[in-house]
């Protein structure tokens, strides 16, 4: 483990250099991402890149989940809708900043070992859902945030439509293979748009979004 914990402390020195919310560093000095990547890959678990899980998807690098969860800006009350479990990561980054966290994912495979890694680590505060054709999860909104962690080719009205008055959205919009990472800040009078940069997440599937 020493290799790891090595690994782990240069990741959040460097983390620290571009990330401002302390919160969001703590969060993710505390969550051990090795639990949550494939066994094989367990030696890069704290180099700041993607990762593969399986069935076509990653893990993000840690950068994208910091800026992201920052974007999200929470306070501890919120209730945050998560689309694209994946390996279960991201959710328990947020689970330790957020009052709770539904997350859904279109792979049962993939929804069903996040569910049990979250379980095993203690995450009680993060509900695992499999979704189908609709983005998100409606029956439990309206949501305080939003991330999506897949790409989408356009701002999903439906998502906006489960996302409380003032709540933020953060996803990732542009083509199959670029995108930018948007921030919308939902406003009745309009929305507020910020650009955090570019980045490549692989492709949303479902109603709003790519066709499989």
């Amino acid at each position: 483990m020493g290799d790891l914990d090595d690994a782990r402390t240069r990741l959040i020195e460097h983390l620290r250099r571009n990330v401002r919310d302390k919160r969001v560093i703590e969060a993710m000095a505390q969550v051990p991402r090795e639990q949550f990547v494939p066994e094989d890959l367990c030696f890069a678990a704290y180099d700041d890149r993607p990762l593969g899980i399986g069935f076509g998807q990653t893990i993000s690098q840690p950068y994208i989940v910091a800026l992201m969860t920052e974007a999200l800006e929470l306070n501890g009350e919120e209730k945050v809708l998560e689309v694209g479990t994946g390996s279960g990561y991201q959710a328990a980054i947020i689970a330790r900043l957020a009052k709770k966290v539904i997350t859904v994912e279109r792979i049962p495979e993939l929804a069903e070992s996040a569910r049990e890694t979250l379980r095993r680590l203690g995450y009680n505060n993060v509900d695992v859902h499999v979704s189908g054709r609709e983005l998100g999860w409606p029956k439990e909104a309206p949501y305080d945030a939003i991330i999506v962690t897949a790409a989408s080719p356009c701002v999903s009205n439906s998502l906006l439509e489960q996302l409380i008055e003032g709540g933020r959205l953060v996803i990732p919009v542009g083509s199959r293979w670029e995108q930018d990472l948007l921030k919308i800040t939902k406003h009745t009078s309009g929305n507020r748009i910020e650009n955090l940069g570019a980045c490549r997440f692989v492709p949303l599937i479902g109603k709003d979004a790519w066709e499989d």
